[in-house]
């Protein structure tokens, strides 16, 4: 029904694209990016943030980007002839890129990611990311990896896949949700996004569609999630980010749910935090002394203004830290 279509062909289907980079004003405020400096964009996509990045650093500055999306690394192409940077691009996904530029023995001022999906993949809709648009069941990054939502929906076991919509997705229906589509698979594969949705509408309660906006959101986010493993690429990248910094160099992070915003302010929180000694002790004993300073004490979220202009932007949260001088110095 849905044959694979090639680059050009789905970008010329992919009539409603706009990108609109979300939090880009407060990113360029936290992180205060300085003419000549190297910053790294994690999570190009559309270069929303890229660019705004790429004015503040100027010629002498030098901007990489890393996605392991093949229609982020042709924006980039597009665009970089338009920055007023030095540029670089890596495809891949970040934990290898990032590691790639440990091993080159980069030192960046800034590097920055921007978590979930990319107004790229979710408008595309033969990606199958979206539940509004009737597609194959994908939601790959890399679509040359080989995991689909379509074989997670037709192999999991019913315990599995119950796990994966209350952990990833915080589904409240899990179970039901889980039972249905394992019971709608027996008698024929679940395909597409519009066969898994109506699965989906016929599990859950009546009131629930109208609960917490489209029934469908939440499966289809721990689908996403698990397909391109972004939790545990979240969990190692931090850690890479943090180590390519240079002193006095800055990481942000805007997140979309929950678990990624706990633990992004989890690893910042830790890099924050001195003496861990018991607080009855008279004397520290542990010599623990903190790497980096929070820049945002709370998690900045959109205005109400950035809201109405990008309905996308509601759920999102940005968080930053800035690496310390060592002691010695």
């Amino acid at each position: 029904m849905f044959p694979t279509l090639p680059r050009a062909l789905a970008t010329l289907l992919d009539m409603t694209y706009t990108h609109i980079p979300v939090l880009a004003g407060e990113l360029i405020d936290v992180t205060d990016p300085r003419p000549g400096e190297t910053a790294v964009d994690c999570t190009f996509g559309g270069g929303g943030h890229a660019r705004l990045v790429a004015e503040r650093i100027g010629p002498a500055g030098t901007l990489i980007g890393i996605d392991r999306d093949p229609a982020a690394e042709d924006r980039f192409a597009e665009l970089s002839a338009e920055l007023p940077c030095q540029t670089r691009f890596i495809r891949g996904d970040f934990v290898s890129a990032l590691e790639q530029l440990q091993e080159e023995q980069l030192a960046a001022d800034l590097v920055y990611v921007d978590l979930g999906m990319s107004s790229m993949q979710v408008d595309t809709w033969a990606r199958g990311f979206s539940y509004a648009y009737d597609a194959p069941l994908d939601m790959r990054m890399d679509p040359e990896q080989e995991l689909t939502a379509r074989e997670i929906v037709g192999t999991w076991d019913e315990r599995r896949l119950a796990r994966l919509l209350r952990e990833y997705g915080d589904e409240r229906h899990a179970g039901q949700i889980a039972r249905a589509i394992v019971r709608t698979r027996g008698r024929g594969e679940l395909a597409t996004t519009h066969e898994l949705v109506d699965v989906i509408k016929a599990s859950v309660p009546i009131h629930a569609p109208f609960a917490s906006g489209h029934p469908a959101r939440r499966t289809f986010q721990a689908l996403r999630i698990a397909v391109n493993d972004e939790l545990a690429q979240l969990d190692a990248a931090l850690p890479l980010a943090w180590d390519l910094l240079r002193k006095r160099g800055r990481f942000a992070a805007i997140s979309f749910h929950s678990l990624e915003d706990r633990a992004v302010k989890r690893f910042l929180a830790a890099r924050a935090r001195g003496c861990i000694c018991p607080p009855d002790l008279p004397v520290c004993g542990c010599g623990r002394e903190p790497e980096g300073e929070l820049l945002t004490r709370r998690a900045v979220a959109p205005t109400a203004g950035e809201i109405a202009a990008n309905p996308r932007a509601r759920s999102a949260h940005l968080r930053a830290a800035r690496k310390l001088e060592e002691a010695a110095e």
